[in-house]
């Protein structure tokens, strides 16, 4: 998806899937059962080889002090570009891809560059424009995220273990907001229109790919609303993302890694 390159996804990004990473651990807990002999030495392996990879993701962050980057005379640290470079890599790894690997590493560096660079312009501008969120809306939001991940007990937990505590993960609910509403400044979702032509050919699409791995859609008349959702989403993510662009193109911008 365009916005992901876009926009830094803090909250919903590096925070969620440790969130997620802790209630998957949680669950697996309740759930072990003995294993055979025989799968042991394969287990012990296959963990010796995730907590190598691990050693090799974390040696790609920077000191959380460090400035990566300066945006019209903000400085970007350290800690920032560590969330971002973790979401990029998780990223990878979800598409079989290497991030420790030097063509990817670097690959992933400018991404979360970009991504963070991104982020930091939009809320700029979203400041300039007095735009806010409510103690209400952010209120709202953590709650969700805390229901998403298994209550309050496993995200007291999952922010432990990443040394966070609920005023940071609310001041990163708040940047989510202020960019979420920047973008609906930009783009307004009424002002992006989705013709049946688009929704039919994104049908057909789906529809044959679909049939390549032995799966059947619903019928047009009921998959319409959410295939005009989508495509809606997509048209918003190309203007935003070339209204970034010309953001950028008007920044002063210092790259320090």
């Amino acid at each position: 998806m365009i916005l992901r390159k876009v926009l830094l996804p803090f909250v919903a990004g590096a925070l969620a899937l440790s969130l997620a990473a802790c209630s998957e651990e949680d669950k697996g807990a309740k759930e072990e059962t003995p294993q055979i002999e025989g799968n042991e030495k394969g287990t012990k392996e296959g963990e010796a080889s995730a907590e190598a990879m691990q050693v090799k993701l974390a040696e790609q962050q920077v000191d959380k002090k460090k400035i990566v980057a300066v945006v019209n005379n903000e400085e970007l640290t350290g800690i920032e570009y560590n969330a971002a470079l973790t979401s990029f890599q998780d990223q990878m790894q979800q598409t079989g891809q290497d991030p420790t690997s030097e063509e990817v590493a670097e690959q992933v560096k400018g991404q979360a560059l970009d991504a963070l660079v991104n982020h930091t312009l939009i809320l700029q501008k979203a400041k300039e424009a007095d735009i806010t969120a409510s103690e209400a809306e952010i209120d709202e939001r953590y709650a969700t995220f805390e229901e998403q991940f298994g209550g309050e007990k496993t995200m007291k937990k999952a922010l432990e273990a990443e040394s966070m505590d609920v005023k940071t993960v609310k001041e990163q609910i708040a940047e989510s907001l202020l960019v979420e509403k920047y973008q609906e400044k930009v783009v307004p979702a009424d002002e992006v229109k989705v013709t049946d032509k688009e929704i039919q050919e994104y049908y057909d699409q789906a529809a044959a790919q679909s049939k390549e791995v032995g799966q059947e859609l619903p019928p047009l008349q009921e998959a319409s609303e959410e295939i005009k959702g989508i495509l809606k989403q997509q048209k918003q993510e190309e203007i935003l993302a070339n209204h970034v662009e010309k953001l950028k193109a008007d920044a002063k911008i210092e790259l320090k890694i």
